[in-house]
C-alpha cells in the first residue's frame, strides 16, 4: 500500500535530506585519484554520527556498510574497498540517512581526476535524466510518466536505462511501495498524489541495459563491461510540484 506523508513528516524527511546533501558536498571534496571508497565509507559514518544521524542501509538485509560505492561498470550496490580510485574512474556513492527516525536517500556519481569526453557526456545525460523524471513528477500524473520521460531522453542521447533496479517509496522504512521504474510507456501506473515521497534514481549505461550480479549477491554491473552512472533524489509530491528533499543546490 502506498502511504501518504503529512506535512510534518515531509519536513522531518527534508531535514534528513539536507544533512545527506551536505555529506555529498563533503564527499565531492574528497574524490581524487588515490582515495579509497573505504576512506569515504569511514568519513560518512563519522560525519553522520557527528550530526546525530545514522546510515539506514547498514544492516539492511545483512548489508555491512554505510554506503554503496559503485565504480565504473558497477551499476549499484558496490562494496566500499581498499582499492584506490584511479584517474579517469567514475564512482557512485549512494546512502540512506536516518535522522531521528526520518529517512532520505540520494546517490551521486563523481568523476575521479580527468575523464574523457564520452564519460563526461554519460554523466551529463544521467544527471539530466533524473531531472527529466522529476519535472513530470506532478500530482495527477502517473508513475509511468516518470519512466517515459527518463527513457525517452536517455535513449535519445544514445545510452540505455537499467531495468532491474527502480526507485521506490521511502519513509519510515527504506523501501516502500510504489516501485518507480525509469522506463516504460507514459500514462500507466498509479497516479501521483500529494503526500507521496519517492526516490527517482535512474541508472544510465554506456552500452546495453542488462545487468549481471557479482558473487557477493549485492553488486550489479553491466554485462558488457561498459560504464554506468546514477543520480538520485528523494522527492515529495505536493500541490505546488515536487520538492527535492535531497537538493544539493
Amino acid at each position: 500500500m502506498i502511504t501518504l506523508k503529512s506535512a510534518r513528516e515531509i519536513n522531518l524527511m527534508h531535514e534528513a535530506g539536507k544533512l545527506l546533501a551536505s555529506c555529498h558536498k563533503e564527499i565531492a571534496k574528497m574524490i581524487k585519484p588515490g582515495v579509497t571508497t573505504l576512506e569515504i565509507e569511514r568519513f560518512v559514518e563519522g560525519f553522520l554520527k557527528k550530526h546525530g544521524a545514522t546510515a539506514e542501509q547498514k544492516g539492511y538485509k545483512g548489508y555491512k556498510y554505510a554506503t554503496c560505492a559503485s565504480i565504473n561498470d558497477e551499476i549499484c550496490h558496490g562494496f566500499p574497498r581498499k582499492q584506490p580510485l584511479k584517474d579517469g574512474d567514475i564512482v557512485t556513492i549512494d546512502m540512506v540517512v536516518n535522522l531521528n527516525g526520518s529517512l532520505a536517500d540520494s546517490a551521486w556519481t563523481y568523476e575521479v581526476g580527468n575523464t574523457d569526453e564520452k564519460t563526461k557526456h554519460l554523466l551529463e545525460v544521467a544527471k539530466e535524466s533524473l531531472y527529466k523524471g522529476i519535472e513530470v513528477a506532478q500530482a495527477g500524473n502517473r508513475l509511468g510518466d516518470i519512466g517515459h520521460a527518463i527513457q525517452s531522453y536517455a535513449e535519445g542521447e544514445g545510452f540505455s536505462v537499467v531495468r532491474d533496479f527502480t526507485g521506490h517509496g521511502i519513509g519510515p522504512t527504506i523501501h516502500e511501495p510504489p516501485h518507480v521504474a525509469h522506463y516504460g510507456p507514459k500514462g500507466k501506473g498509479p497516479r501521483l498524489k500529494e503526500g507521496m515521497v519517492i526516490t527517482i534514481e535512474p541508472m544510465i549505461n554506456e552500452g546495453t541495459w542488462q545487468a549481471k550480479m557479482d558473487d557477493n549477491g549485492w553488486t550489479a554491473r553491466t554485462v558488457d563491461g561498459k560504464l554506468s552512472a546514477q543520480y538520485e533524489h528523494t522527492i515529495a509530491i505536493t500541490k505546488e510540484g515536487p520538492i527535492l528533499l535531497t537538493n544539493q543546490d
